[in-house]
């Protein structure tokens, strides 16, 4: 039951927050991504707004009965990402942090809900600087709409080589912390095939294709492959205990 409550948590506290920054965001989707339903009048933003409320409140109310710890942090979770939406989207770095540590906090969450935060903690820390470099290159694809609402985000106030290069160091880091687990002997050996052929292997791809194609389009592109990578990351943790 526990468990369940934690996922459906998470799950709808996610969304609240996806609503509320397609809210804040209405003016930059009107460039960026002219589909998304507010931004195409699909959907009033009040409405957007009123929806978002619910969608967190209801999960923050879930997380309570998970525990006290799960509370505390679907409460934290859910003003963070409102502050990102409202404020945090529109500064250099922070709004990145904020993303990559609430998905980081999910496995923490998950931990939570089973008692075995401990085991969390490994794929905690591969989520912040994998999320951290994808947002990074995030904010490069979408300056145009960006720098139109007056956002300062890395590659507008630093420059887009700047911002792909930094990206790159975390990657680059990240992929050195992959091997860690293996070497310490926390997983085995299937870990550390599937994060050899799929999840690093797609990470240095992404890298040389955003350093010889920086357009919007193709980092668009690359968006879209991390997202899909991180599949083959929970795999791969999945894995590490055979």
């Amino acid at each position: 039951m526990k468990v369940m409550c934690a996922f459906v948590s998470g799950g709808l506290i996610a969304a609240g927050a996806n609503v509320i920054n397609d809210f804040y965001d209405v003016e930059i989707d009107k460039i960026n991504k002219p589909k998304r339903p507010i931004a195409a009048g699909i959907i009033r933003p009040g409405e957007a707004f009123i929806f978002s409320v619910i969608l967190l409140l209801i999960g923050i109310a879930l997380g309570y009965l998970v525990n006290w710890k799960a509370f505390v942090v679907s409460v934290f979770c859910a003003l963070l990402l409102y502050c990102y939406s409202f404020k945090l989207k529109r500064t250099v770095l922070w709004g990145n942090l904020s993303v990559s540590l609430v998905t980081a906090l999910a496995f923490i969450y998950g931990g939570i809900a089973v008692n075995r935060m401990s085991y969390a903690l490994i794929p905690a820390t591969f989520s912040f600087f994998y999320h951290l470099g994808r947002e990074i290159i995030k904010d490069v694809e979408d300056v145009k709409g960006d720098r139109s609402d007056h956002i300062v985000t890395l590659p507008i106030a630093y420059g887009e080589k700047l911002a792909i290069q930094i990206a790159t160091a975390i990657y680059v880091l990240l992929i050195v912390l992959t091997f860690l687990p293996y070497l310490f002997k926390i997983f085995g050996i299937y870990y550390l095939l599937t994060v050899l052929m799929i999840v690093d292997f797609v990470i240095i791809y992404v890298i040389y294709s955003a350093w010889r194609n920086p357009e919007s389009k193709n980092l668009s592109r690359l968006s879209m492959i991390l997202k899909l990578n991180m599949f083959a990351g929970l795999i791969a943790i999945y894995l590490g205990k055979f």
